[in-house]
């Protein structure tokens, strides 16, 4: 879950995902997500299970550090620096807890909803237009279903839920660190290095073509 940063500034954020299939949000410093299976993943739905979820996150932090209205302020503005179209913040604003990280979705800009985030310190942060691969939420829902559903013929709307929070729920047992530039970046490099490229083309081979000496090579060796 989001923890605390020097002055109060959040050191890992909230990543947040839904699909028709299974609503999760996903915790970068924990490691863990919570995930529940749904039939429909609209607002009237996802928004009371997300406040659920992130008042629960919340309640696991430690308390936040007492700051003075300006300073609080100028926090929460810090993370809308360079945004071409930041939100209005209200004028009364609680201690910065949180950054939640979604999708530029409609239904995340409902004023009621954004309005119940800036009051319990959650800051919104929007991913930019064709950008959702910058959510790690993504990252791992890719993962997850890859899991649950590889070899597996689900013929009922009700399979499917149940096989996603199946492999969630082991996901929380035992969570894999997932970081920019961690072990799974490394073993891809790993893994091109051991490639060998063929010409100027994108094609490779796993061991090196053995060419034939040249005359020229040939006249030098001997």
């Amino acid at each position: 879950m989001a923890a605390e940063g020097p002055a109060g500034t959040p050191a890992s954020p909230v990543y947040s995902q839904r699909n028709g299939k299974i609503a999760n949000p996903f915790s970068s410093c924990q490691r863990s997500r919570a995930g529940q299976g749904v039939r429909s993943s609209a607002n009237v739905i996802l928004h009371p299970w997300l406040k659920t979820e992130l008042s629960a996150i919340l309640q696991a932090l430690p308390p936040a550090p007492a700051l003075d209205a300006q300073t609080n302020r100028q926090l929460w503005k810090a993370w809308q620096a360079g945004l071409s179209l930041p939100i209005t913040l209200p004028q009364e604003l609680p201690a910065l807890r949180m950054l939640l990280i979604w999708d530029n979705l409609r239904g995340h800009h409902t004023p009621d909803f954004v309005l119940w985030l800036f009051a319990h310190g959650i800051m919104p942060l929007y991913t930019p237009l064709g950008g959702s691969w910058l959510n790690m939420a993504e990252s791992m829902q890719r993962i997850l279903i890859k899991r649950g559903l590889a070899g597996q013929y689900p013929e009922t709307p009700d399979h499917i839920i149940s096989l996603l929070e199946g492999v969630a729920k082991g996901w929380n047992q035992d969570p894999t660190p997932f970081e920019w530039g961690g072990k799974r970046f490394a073993r891809r490099q790993r893994n091109r290095q051991r490639r060998h490229a063929l010409g100027g083309s994108g094609a490779y081979t796993r061991r090196l073509v053995r060419q034939r000496p040249t005359l020229l090579q040939k006249w030098h060796s001997s």
